[in-house]
């Protein structure tokens, strides 16, 4: 879901204690499966950047949806083994029926899961039903909500709902959450129905992700529009306990949590996890009683974190990996003492975008296109994941990354290609030569040559623009450089203001898709930072989005991933390398590429802890 939507906004620091903020949310004790005579079982986390709010319709980065996925529920998950991603029920009671060629599918929810006890429910027992699924999804039309998501449903084309939508930005009324529309309603107490204007064959990706189909009940909203990101409440496995924006977050085990159990279906071959499954079948979860968070965005204080036993789990910052991974094997100093280490290729990539719409990097003549392939090519990737990723990093040949069906391992672009001689060769060609004896190239029409590269303010992020810096330099080219808070950044490049951004994409589902719109013209102000908008692109990403995962939908996503590389509104420098450090006590992580929340499936032994 984001660019890598990694930071998060609000520099105040504002505390939400939920005997205060929000009291219905303050109903489950602390530890509710210790007893007297063992302790709470506690997991604590350091996080690599902000959140930004706890609305499912208003997120879009890593870091808060981690935590959404903890509060709310959407139909469906994914099994916490299996490989490759496999969905499950989560509150379906089976895996959707679907039919009409993929354009018509009915959910049948689990009746006995009830939300937390809020005063909007009066005194009440509110019981999850099909009604707050049809009423939620509708919140991301809603143009009050302005998700940054809303373009997965809008490209699998729920009937009517964008019509609807756009009747309330024209009247400048209120969305009619209770207009009927054909393409999203209930069937019964427990059921409910989504119409397709198109195939959509793997819109059931989308309603297994809480962020962007996660479960509110409506009058629970309806009491204060304007707070919910800060007072969520949902039928997720965890609640709030105590929130201070921007550094620290406390989950405990929710209510009403009797009917979710531990159930995994791991590879037969894959002898670790099904000792697992076998050891970890029918617990109840969360298996943890709290979840303590910590927002420490500069990497050395994260991992002087871990090496303290200040937090039991890390995903290793790139810059300690020769120190505690040496050669892909945990560190011998680390190992004794029972930390082990969980690798993965990230379903992720880095990338920088060139703002399509603006007059110097962007547009699509022959000229604009050689000035981003000449810097693309000037762009030493693998001196970037050398020296900044540490060697934790593949070299992308598009913005595809392993892990995600279509990837092919054998493609080979100028994406990862890097030759100074060929970029300015390219540029004597096109005419962005030096005109006036300064040292630095003018556009062909002589006016100034000005690049400006926009990065956030962490230690990472300012090498990285150091070496664009060099980028550019070499090339003679004239660059600007400047950093900002990441929720400022997003912003700006919402609304198409930033000319370069180094930022990067996280895949929230195993689509292919989800990649191509990032650059799908219509997508542009959500996914599609760059404004990528080229018709021959638009055309197939809309005809491979209809297709069934398979060898003709793979050829035509790559088709289009091959055309975006010789137009070039975004250079992809890594899909990186995830090393995951997890300390002696901590019991069953098994790091999921669609399972952002991976402490609701972990547990800890305080019995055992590190020395």
């Amino acid at each position: 879901m984001k660019p890598i939507l990694l930071r998060a906004l609000c520099a105040a620091a504002c505390v939400f204690l939920l005997s205060a903020a929000s009291p219905a949310l303050a109903q489950t004790p602390a530890a509710a499966t210790a007893t007297a005579t063992s302790p709470p079982k506690v997991l604590r986390l350091a996080l690599s950047s902000r959140e930004n709010n706890l609305d499912p319709a208003q997120i879009s980065d890593v870091i808060s949806s981690a935590l959404v996925a903890s509060l709310f529920d959407a139909p469906l998950t994914y099994d916490p083994l299996a490989r490759p991603a496999k969905l499950k029920p989560n509150t379906a009671t089976s895996l959707p029926e679907i039919s009409e060629n993929f354009t018509r599918f009915v959910f049948r929810i689990r009746p006995g899961i009830h939300f937390p006890d809020h005063p909007a429910f009066k005194g009440q027992r509110r019981e999850l039903v099909a009604e707050d699924y049809v009423y939620s999804i509708k919140r991301y039309y809603d143009p009050a909500s302005r998700s940054p998501t809303l373009f997965h449903y809008e490209n699998a084309g729920l009937l009517g709902l964008s019509e609807l939508r756009k009747k309330a930005i024209d009247s400048k009324k209120p969305f009619d959450y209770d207009t009927p529309v054909d393409g999203l309603r209930t069937l019964d107490r427990y059921s409910f129905e989504i119409r397709t204007a198109r195939p959509a064959p793997r819109l059931p990706y989308v309603l297994a992700n809480p962020a962007i189909a996660g479960a509110l009940a409506r009058e629970v909203v309806e009491q204060d529009r304007s707070t919910i990101g800060e007072r969520p409440v949902g039928t997720g496995p965890f609640r709030v306990a105590a929130w201070t924006r921007g550094a620290r977050i406390v989950l405990e085990r929710n209510q009403n949590q009797e009917w979710r159990r531990y159930d995994a279906e791991p590879n037969p071959d894959d002898a670790a996890g099904q000792a697992l499954a076998a050891r970890f079948r029918g617990r109840p979860l969360p298996m943890l009683d709290r979840v303590e968070l910590t927002i420490v965005e500069e990497a050395q204080p994260r991992w002087l974190s871990f090496l303290n036993r200040q937090i039991d789990v890390i995903e290793l910052p790139s810059e300690f990996v020769t120190l505690a991974a040496p050669n892909g094997q945990v560190a011998p100093h680390l190992g004794k003492d029972g930390v082990r280490l969980h690798r993965e290729v990230g379903v992720r990539t880095w990338y920088t975008y060139f703002g399509m719409e603006n007059p110097v990097v962007g547009g699509y003549e022959p000229h604009q296109v050689a000035l981003r392939r000449a810097i693309a090519l000037a762009h030493d990737v693998e001196r970037e994941i050398r020296l900044l990723r540490r060697g934790q990093g593949i070299p992308p040949q598009t913005i595809l990354p392993p892990g995600v069906p279509g990837y092919d391992p054998t493609l080979r672009t100028e994406m990862s290609q890097h030759s100074l001689p060929r970029a300015k060769a390219l540029l004597e060609l096109y005419g962005y030569v030096d005109r006036d004896g300064d040292g630095w190239r003018e556009r062909p029409d002589g006016s100034p040559l000005l690049i400006k590269h926009r990065t956030e303010t962490l230690l990472l992020n300012r090498e990285l623009q150091q070496l664009w810096q060099k980028t550019l330099t070499s090339l003679n080219i004239r660059g600007e450089y400047s950093q900002a808070q990441w929720q400022e950044n997003i912003k700006a490049s919402r609304a198409g203001q930033l000319m370069m951004w180094s930022t990067g994409w996280v895949a929230a589902l195993p689509d292919a898709s989800y990649f191509t719109d990032v650059m799908y013209g219509p997508n542009k102000g959500q996914s599609n930072h760059a404004r990528f908008n080229h018709p021959e692109f638009n055309a197939l990403h809309e005809q491979q989005r209809a297709m069934p995962d398979g060898p003709e939908r793979f050829a035509l996503v790559q088709k289009a991933m091959t055309l975006a590389v010789a137009y070039m509104p975004i250079k992809a420098t890594s899909h990186p390398m995830i090393n995951w450090l997890t300390h002696r006590g901590v019991e069953g992580f098994v790091p999921h590429p669609f399972v952002r929340d991976f402490w609701r499936y972990l547990d800890v032994d305080a019995t055992n802890p590190a020395p």
